[in-house]
Parts: C-alpha cells; sequence; structure tokens
C-alpha cells in the first residue's frame, strides 16, 4: 500500500510534500531525504487519524511524474486498513468477525486498530477461516 506523494522544491532549499490522495495532508523537509521521512510520518499519522474518527480512507491513486514519490504505509497500519476495508466490503460487523474466529469484540478490535494490531501468523488464518476463503491484503 503506497501512496504517491507530490515534492515541490522551494527556494532556497527543501520541499513541500503534498498527498493528492489525501486532502490536507502536507508537510515538508529541508533535504529530499528528510522530506521522504517526514512524508512517511505524516502519511501514516494522517491514516491513522481518518481510522481512528472512522473517516472512509481514500485508495490511492496511480499518479506518476518526475516530482511524485510512491511513499510506503506501515504494514500493521496497511494491514488494519484492509483488514477493515475486507470485513466491510462483505458485509460482516466486528462483533461477527469476533464470533467466528471465537473471541471477544474487544480482542477483534484491537486486530483492526493500526495502533495496537500485530496479529500472529495463527490469527491471519483464524481470519481468513472466519471470511470463509482465502484473502490477500495488499498492503
Amino acid at each position: 500500500m503506497k501512496y504517491p506523494a507530490q515534492f515541490i522544491p522551494e527556494d532556497p532549499s527543501g520541499f513541500t510534500v503534498v498527498f493528492p490522495n489525501l486532502e490536507g495532508c502536507v508537510t515538508y523537509g529541508g533535504t529530499l531525504a528528510e522530506a521522504i521521512e517526514m512524508a512517511t510520518e505524516a502519511l501514516n499519522g494522517y491514516l491513522e487519524s481518518l481510522d481512528s474518527r472512522s473517516i472512509s480512507i481514500p485508495e490511492p491513486s496511480d499518479l506518476r511524474n518526475p516530482d511524485t514519490h510512491l511513499i510506503p504505509v506501515e504494514t500493521k497500519i496497511a494491514f488494519a486498513i484492509r483488514l477493515k476495508q475486507e470485513r466491510e466490503k462483505r458485509g460482516i460487523t466486528q462483533q461477527d468477525m469476533a464470533k467466528r474466529m471465537s473471541m471477544n469484540w474487544q480482542q477483534y478490535q484491537r486486530i483492526e486498530n493500526p495502533r495496537k494490531t500485530n496479529p500472529t501468523l495463527a490469527t491471519i488464518d483464524r481470519i481468513q477461516q472466519a471470511f470463509g476463503e482465502p484473502i490477500f491484503l495488499h498492503i
């Protein structure tokens, strides 16, 4: 899961970074390396914020140009977001997933929380069994 970020050179130095798919997600770095680091931090924080406020997370576009870099989402954040999207697409509630996985609702909520998720392979297998088929979360 990667989002395009436009790196806009500033005078006399540095870069403003704008995410076209994520309104208001903007940051700055004094060097390109610093701008990429700040963009990664901004992107992950922005997506966590959207999720915590139950705001729909836009899909990344395929925007490409010389001033654009693809910024990867932290794996655990991408996993939680994609899992939630897959569950919602199938019309399954968190409570239903918890029952299907033989766990309580709070345990399941933690799996979908980008700040708290850290599923084991056994948990991922239980998720697939709860969906009734193998799933591949493109993160």
